[in-house]
């Protein structure tokens, strides 16, 4: 049947409609198998009309959220910044900037949340800080003071160059030059982003001093930013370079291994450190984001065993030019839950990569492409998160090159998709052109495609892709198999992805063609469809841009 027979009426409102909760087992922590939804404070909404979303306006729609039938929220940073790099380049790791509300707003929030049933996600971000906190003012003052070594610092070269090679994420040297202290700060963002010094046992108080903080204003856990750049090597020795590039290079980023900037093996040694903190407040999760050249070997050692972290993502989908039944066995097939590592999470767009509809959907439909990439996320194993606005199947928007307020989008220039479209503002109703989002102009301008995907257009409309998610989620959510069941790839055309997964005595297949063409499939007699995307399956082949989910064998 399809995933949208039984619903009553067009009318319907999500209020009226049964939206199955989590699974529940009292020796399965509740993040395991959880779906999370990341909600980008600046773009949500707006409360008071500066044009800027806000903690009030979240707290207006956490219905919406609640709605999804997702465990709960992942806020983007909200803390005091001069916003350089919007919100990661923090001046006070324990407050909330003014743009945002007040940390009164957030107690709020939380309690909101939590009286939803929903868990509280924040972001941590221990790799660096803004230019403006007074940790580093105090630093670059001189070259003795308390926190002289709480930034990484070098002298030059006898030539005045920068001590190495590295270069920074944003496209130029990683290092800058200070006139204060007569030496170079390591940056590996944005010049307004000095990196902290993770190997100073006291900047590592400091850190843990921040995550207790949160933790005591009820925080249910942590994704923690940028974390294998937390510590370098010491040495400072080059980089070395790249031969061998997945995609053309667009900035001289790309052009280097990042072996000595960034990775070190200390790390895993602080994440104990953290983990001892959090383990003082039950119930916690952690989630760390993992760049670089080892990616799935960090992520295992960032989570191995019972003393790091729960959880790590990786950019595997949320960089790749298109998905493929390939790139899924191989990545999830690195991550098989054996040997010792922690739980894997998985996304497919965030506020840091374009929307993968636009970036896979080739010539497929955009509503039945985001329906079938919500199929194929929650038949994962491991962790889902789920973007704002993805929900909605809201295509990358287009922002014009004198509209960028990205950092990196305006250094790159013109690459085609820059995190700004992934960025505009949430369409809530057509009631401006703002689309319910403000009062007034945007910090970035609402596609015009957008107003026509409203949350209370799709409300109503009991095939949308609004309505889709909270199906395919109720479906997960009542599935141990589908929720934190094993997973195993079926033998199949190599083009096509036949997953199974089980938990006790649960089974069920999953089916999906990810190519315009139909594609040759065999599976038992047994084998029935509980959940159609697309075209069902007919005389042994599934038509193009299809899937399903089967019934419990």
């Amino acid at each position: 049947m399809s995933i949208s027979e039984g619903m009553s009426s067009a009318a319907q409102s999500f209020e009226d409609e049964d939206i199955a909760l989590p699974v529940q087992s009292h020796d399965i922590a509740w993040w395991k198998g959880a779906a999370i939804y990341q909600i980008y404070p600046r773009s949500f909404k707006d409360s008071n009309g500066d044009g800027v979303g806000d903690l009030p306006g979240i707290i207006e729609h956490l219905d919406h959220v609640a709605s999804l039938g997702v465990d709960g929220i992942w806020l983007s940073p909200f803390f005091t910044s001069p916003m350089a790099d919007f919100g990661y380049d923090i001046a006070d790791f324990c407050d909330v900037d003014p743009v945002f509300g007040t940390l009164e707003d957030f107690d709020r929030l939380i309690a909101k949340a939590h009286d939803l049933g929903l868990k509280v996600i924040i972001d941590q971000i221990y790799s660096h800080s803004s230019d403006q906190h007074p940790w580093f003012e105090e630093s670059r003052a001189s070259r003795t003071n308390p926190k002289a070594d709480w930034y990484v610092w070098a002298d030059a070269n006898p030539d005045g160059t920068p001590p190495n090679n590295w270069q920074s994420v944003f496209g130029m040297g990683a290092w800058q030059w200070d006139a204060r202290r007569g030496q170079y700060y390591l940056h590996n963002f944005l010049v307004e982003q000095p990196d902290l010094n993770l190997h100073n046992p006291d900047v590592q108080e400091a850190i843990l001093a921040i995550t207790k903080f949160w933790l005591e204003r009820g925080v249910d856990g942590f994704r923690l930013d940028a974390l294998n750049f937390g510590m370098h090597d010491p040495e400072l020795k080059d980089n070395p370079i790249e031969t061998v590039f997945k995609r053309l290079p667009t900035r001289p980023f790309d052009f280097q291994r990042h072996v000595n900037s960034m990775s070190h093996p200390d790390i895993p040694k602080f994440l104990e450190r953290i983990r001892s903190v959090i383990d003082d407040y039950p119930n916690r999760f952690t989630v760390a984001e993992v760049g670089g050249p080892f990616p799935m070997d960090e992520m295992k050692a960032f989570t191995h065993g019972d003393k790091r972290l729960n959880s790590a993502y990786a950019f595997d989908f949320l960089y790749a030019d298109t998905l493929t039944a390939e790139l899924i066995r191989t990545t999830l097939a690195e991550w098989p839950g054996s040997a010792g590592e922690g739980w894997p999470s998985w996304a497919f767009s965030n506020h840091d990569a374009p929307r993968a509809v636009t970036r896979w959907r080739g010539s497929c439909d955009e509503a039945r492409y985001s329906k079938l990439l919500a199929a194929v996320l929650a038949s994962f194993r491991g962790n889902i998160f789920v973007y704002q606005g993805e929900e909605l199947g809201l295509p990358q928007a287009h922002v014009a090159f004198e509209d960028l307020k990205d950092p990196e989008a305006i250094t790159n220039w013109p690459e085609t998709l820059g995190r700004d479209g992934a960025r505009t503002p949430m369409p809530w109703s057509q009631a401006n052109r703002c689309a319910g989002f403000s009062t007034e102009k945007p910090w970035l301008p609402v596609d015009e495609r957008h107003i026509e995907m409203t949350v209370a257009k799709q409300n109503a409309d009991k095939n949308s892709v609004l309505n889709f998610y909270r199906e395919i989620i109720s479906l997960r959510n009542a599935s141990p198999a589908l929720r934190y069941g094993d997973i195993t790839f079926m033998d199949s055309d190599p083009e096509l992805l036949l997953i199974k997964r089980d938990y006790g005595s649960e089974i069920r297949i999953c089916g999906f063609n990810l190519t315009k063409k139909p594609l040759p499939i065999s599976v038992a007699s047994n084998v029935v469809a509980n959940l159609i995307i697309g075209e069902p399956m007919t005389d042994g082949t599934l038509p193009g841009y299809s899937g399903f989910i089967s019934a419990s064998l």
